[in-house]
């Protein structure tokens, strides 16, 4: 060992092919190691390989010994094999939460591009449709009116429940505690654990309005300046200017879904601005006397030209349409 720079590496690997008898022995280059190795290893190494020994050889201690040699002549540095083993060990978790933070962090880039967390579900209800139904993954229902729009994430109920409304819908929702029910209403955000009520988003001045048929509603605007909660049978009403609540004595005001109006001397007035929420109707007086007539009797999902003619032949009226438009006047 202490003359490793006698030959030349090609030379080392020379000598080590004869001594273990891959090569035929080459006497100029193996003379100068005889010549040189006063610990006779040539001989020794010869008598190695015509032993017939049935031991196990143990590579881990004969590699240490190797090592250990090496220390000892200055040709290799000391080295904690348990630090190796640590550095090692430290290095390949290393790599391996790299290689998983990278995976995720591509995961994550590539749901984000493809819109699979930002994914979501819209129903909309046309200028003809009504009690447009659209069942939640929660057990939640909402019946969607004229004229609206509802939307809802693709993981809707595993973190929350969160939706967002554009116009007029009804809600059944599933009682959950640990995820309360909130509606993103534009001017306002609508809030419930558990319960059934009306939402209208569009009405005079953007004001969000909220009628409780169950339950406990919390209605409030989008800077949490002005809330509400409401009780059953109230009407709440969340504008940029207040936030007022008031008792229902509208019993028409769920008729867009039941299809059922029922009167006990209401004007006509009143009447055809209900026809015009629940079954899209304009119907216009050519003589304002004629808003003025009571109406006493129930209108139950029927067409509009059972209605119109009932209404005319009770005050003896006639009418034209325009387009979507029935004019009506005195015969």
């Amino acid at each position: 060992m202490k003359k490793t720079g006698t030959f030349t590496d090609k030379e080392w690997e020379e000598l080590a092919s004869i001594l273990s008898g891959e090569k035929g022995e080459q006497t100029d280059l193996l003379g100068q190691f005889m010549a040189a190795d006063t610990n006779n290893s040539g001989k020794k190494w010869k008598d190695l390989k015509n032993m017939n020994s049935q031991e196990k050889i143990d590579v881990d201690k004969a590699w240490n010994n190797v090592h250990s040699r090496l220390i000892e002549n200055g040709l290799k540095i000391s080295e904690s094999p348990v630090r190796i083993n640590f550095m090692r060990t430290t290095v390949l978790r290393i790599a391996a939460v790299a290689l998983v933070l990278l995976s995720l962090g591509a995961a994550v880039i590539y749901m984000n591009n493809s819109g699979f967390l930002s994914k979501k579900n819209t129903v909309i209800a046309g200028n003809y449709e009504k009690n447009i139904l659209v069942s939640l993954p929660d057990g939640s229902k909402v019946y969607l009116n004229r004229n609206s729009e509802f939307s809802y994430r693709g993981n809707f109920g595993k973190h929350g429940r969160d939706v967002k409304l554009t116009g007029e819908a009804f809600f059944e929702i599933s009682p959950d505690k640990s995820k309360p029910f909130i509606i993103d209403a534009g001017n306002a955000k609508v809030k419930v654990v558990g319960t059934s009520f009306n939402v209208i988003t569009n009405n005079k001045e953007s004001a969000v309005e909220v009628f409780v048929k169950t339950g406990k509603v919390l209605v409030s605007d989008n800077s949490g300046s002005q809330t509400l909660q409401l009780d059953p049978g109230y009407v709440g009403t969340v504008s940029s200017k207040e936030a007022v609540k008031t008792v229902n004595n509208n019993p028409n005001y769920l008729s867009w879904k039941t299809g059922y109006l029922d009167y006990s001397g209401q004007k006509l007035s009143v009447v055809f601005s209900d026809l015009k929420r629940v079954y899209n109707m304009d119907i216009v007086a050519d003589d304002s006397l004629i808003l003025d007539n009571p109406w006493r009797s129930p209108i139950v999902n029927a067409d509009e030209e059972t209605i119109i003619n009932l209404i005319c032949r009770s005050f003896n009226l006639g009418y034209t349409k325009d387009g979507n438009v029935y004019h009506l006047s005195k015969k």
